[in-house]
This record gives structure tokens, C-alpha cells and sequence, in this order.
């Protein structure tokens, strides 16, 4: 017999919760439930086995808003269950496993049990205390592996409140291991693990702001800095469209930084010429400016009643010296 603590082969009873739910018994998978709400009742008990689970628990968490005092649901479920998986109080079948009756409530035990859950959160646990205490190999390791079971969220499909509050727990201890991975990586300097995290990292959490961070600090090291802005841009768009937020401002700081031209919009030509809050313009735009707007140049007031009124112009006079070269030379040509 296996435990879910030892991790060996050739457990009577199998689990899987992280993605698609899987029971095995003794090699067999079941796939045929007697009633409609015996997988969730077995699903919800080995979680929670080895505890007394009293009937208003069960009711709340798997019949929400039903009358618990008529009890008919969970009696039904309950001997359903105990005969899919030969679950007999008193004479278990060779799966070990028994459901029983105690104290206005049920209680599950089996005897020999491997399942996914208990061996990722057992698995990360392992690995967090390794980083934390300096061991990195050791943290390596514990958390790859864990991650290796990560198959999909847990109960993928299932909606009730209890799941999904085993399922945000689970993905925060999840994206806590990659965190730890990626920091590893990172100072490794192995490209191509970070990347890998990263994009695990993504597949659970795709508004991982971090991830996004260490994704273009990675591309600016390596000098790409289309890589930087791609980036940049779709964790940009994604955190629009889906949260209607903007990207935090550490992450619009580490883009400025990479590509210094990506902190501020392209302006109009225009515009540039009549831009006054960023102080003096250009040169390339002085030099196509008036001289009286020049830098160095007298402003011109702005009270309209104060302007100085313009000059009139002046007409230039006929030149008379001129006129009479032009005769001269006229009269030479034709004599």
C-alpha cells in the first residue's frame, strides 16, 4: 500500500484533482456513478477525510439552500457511493476504503490512498522551506516536481463555493513555486528555464504583472528590444480589456528604462512646434521657427491692448539711374 505521503506505486485508491478528476480502484478506473451527486459527495469526503463531516456541513457545501432535515439527498448519495466503491462500514472491500455513519454526519477512511493533491501541496511545502532555508538544489527540485502535477486547475468544470476555494488556494501555492523558480533562474541566468516559468506562469495567471516584468527584463539583456515592447504591449492590453486597469507603474518604469523613447507617445510635427510644458523646443523645431520666437527673442505681451501697433510699409520708389542706364544702352545697340 501506498500513502499520499510516501509517493510509491501500486496504490489501492488513486486521485486526481488537478484537472480533470480521476478515480482508480485497484488498477480500475470508475467512470459510472449510481447517483448524480455521489462523485461530489466522494470528492468533497477525501478531502476532508478522516474528518467528521456533519449532515448540515455536507448540505451546505453540496446542496445549497436544500432542507438538511429531510435528508433524503445525502442518504441516497451515501449509499450510492458505498456501493460504486464497495465502501461498507463494517466489511470494506480489497480498496479499503469505508464510509460511515457516526454522530449525525459521515466519516471516510482508506487505508491505502495516493492522490495528486495531497502530494503537490506536500511537494511545495517541501520546496519553499528548502528555499527559504538556502537549500536551492533541493527547492529546485521539490517545486519542479510539484509543478509536474499541476494539470489544470482543481475540479476543472466544477463551480460549487468549496471548489473554488480549494481551487484559488492551490493556484496561489502554484504561482508561488514559480515565483521561486523564475527568482532561481533569473539568477542563473538561464534563459531558457525563465522562460519556460514564465510561460506556466502565464497559463494560470495571464494579468501576472511580475511575469510581464521579468519577461522584458530578460529580452532587454539580450538586447531585444522588440521582445521588450511585445511584451509589454500585451500584458498592456490584457490588463485593459479584461480588468480596465493600466499596467503598475514599476512596470511602465522598466519599460522607459529599456527603450527610452517607449516612455512618451510620438507627437505630431506639428505639435512639437507648439509645445511649451517641456520647456524650450527642440532645435530642430527653433530653427524653424520666426526669429522673434527664437529662444533669446523679447516675448511678445500677452495683454492685446498693449501690442505694439505695426509699422505701415513702405513702397519702394522707382529708380530713375536705372532707367536711363537701360536707354543708353538700348541706343548703342542700334547704331
Amino acid at each position: 500500500m501506498t500513502t499520499a505521503a510516501n509517493g510509491t506505486a501500486g496504490a489501492a485508491v488513486r486521485v486526481r484533482f488537478l484537472g480533470d478528476f480521476e478515480l482508480t480502484v485497484n488498477g480500475t478506473p470508475v467512470q459510472r456513478w449510481r447517483a448524480g451527486k455521489a462523485r461530489g459527495l466522494f470528492q468533497y469526503l477525501v478531502v476532508h477525510r478522516g474528518q467528521m463531516l456533519t449532515r448540515d456541513r455536507l448540505y451546505a457545501s453540496l446542496w445549497p439552500g436544500a432542507d438538511a432535515a429531510a435528508g433524503s439527498s445525502l442518504k441516497v448519495a451515501a449509499h450510492a457511493l458505498r456501493r460504486v466503491l464497495d465502501a461498507h462500514p463494517d466489511r470494506p472491500g480489497d480498496s479499503g476504503i469505508q464510509l460511515v455513519y457516526r454522530d449525525f454526519g459521515y466519516v471516510l477512511h482508506i487505508t491505502g490512498l495516493w492522490s495528486d493533491l495531497d502530494r503537490f501541496q506536500e511537494l511545495v511545502h517541501t520546496g519553499l522551506r528548502a528555499a527559504a532555508a538556502g537549500d536551492a538544489p533541493l527547492a529546485r527540485t521539490r517545486l519542479r516536481a510539484a509543478l509536474g502535477l499541476y494539470g489544470g486547475e482543481f475540479l476543472r468544470g466544477e463551480s460549487a463555493d468549496w471548489v473554488v476555494e480549494q481551487r484559488e488556494y492551490l493556484r496561489a501555492l502554484a504561482l508561488r513555486a514559480l515565483g521561486v523558480l523564475r527568482a532561481d533562474a533569473e539568477a542563473r541566468e538561464d534563459f531558457v528555464e525563465l522562460i519556460e516559468v514564465c510561460r506556466r506562469t502565464l497559463e494560470i495567471d495571464r494579468h501576472h504583472e511580475e511575469t510581464y516584468r521579468a519577461l522584458m527584463a530578460a529580452h532587454g539583456r539580450r538586447g531585444e528590444l522588440a521582445c521588450v515592447r511585445r511584451w509589454y504591449e500585451l500584458c498592456a492590453r490584457r490588463m485593459r480589456d479584461e480588468l480596465a486597469v493600466a499596467p503598475g507603474q514599476e512596470t511602465q518604469r522598466l519599460l522607459a528604462t529599456l527603450i527610452p523613447a517607449a516612455a512618451r507617445p510620438a507627437a505630431p510635427a506639428h505639435a512639437a512646434a507648439f509645445a511649451s510644458v517641456a520647456g524650450a523646443p527642440p532645435a530642430t523645431v527653433r530653427a524653424l521657427l520666426p526669429p522673434a520666437r527664437r529662444a533669446g527673442a523679447p516675448a511678445r505681451s500677452a495683454d492685446l491692448r498693449t501690442t505694439v501697433p505695426a509699422r505701415p510699409v513702405r513702397r519702394a520708389r522707382p529708380d530713375s539711374r536705372a532707367a536711363a542706364a537701360l536707354a543708353r544702352a538700348a541706343d548703342q545697340a542700334s547704331a
